[in-house]
């Protein structure tokens, strides 16, 4: 008899290391750190961060990307124009990655810890 949250966390664990390859691939090309499991706890810190904020009426989605932004800034070398450069290059990652993953390999992963993707 399987387990019935066996696949959830299977899902839930696939998606946060996509995330945490998304921030990996680009905290090594913006801030030039090269430790993909520092990438994968900072998007589970991410995701943390973004579900307790984004629940706030009217201006939650704005002060969950900045709590997002500020989990980058705070474990990454750089100022804040560095974490939200990382960011970017983090989502656009995610994009790619999951583009590879569920169009062309057909798999129907998501990317846990990168918002919007």
């Amino acid at each position: 008899m399987a387990v019935p949250f066996v696949g959830s966390i299977v899902a839930f664990l696939v998606a946060l290391l996509v995330g945490g390859l998304a921030i990996y691939i680009s905290a090594r090309v913006v801030a030039d750190v090269d430790d993909y499991s520092h990438a994968v706890i900072t998007a589970l810190l991410g995701a943390i961060a973004w579900a307790l904020t984004s629940w706030i009426p009217l201006i939650g989605l704005i002060i969950a990307l900045v709590a997002w932004v500020w989990v980058i800034k705070w474990r990454y070398p750089g100022g804040w124009v560095d974490a939200a450069i990382i960011g970017v290059v983090a989502w656009v990652s995610a994009l790619v990655i999951l583009y590879v993953l569920n169009t062309v390999l057909d798999l129907g992963v998501g990317a846990f810890g990168v918002p919007g993707v």
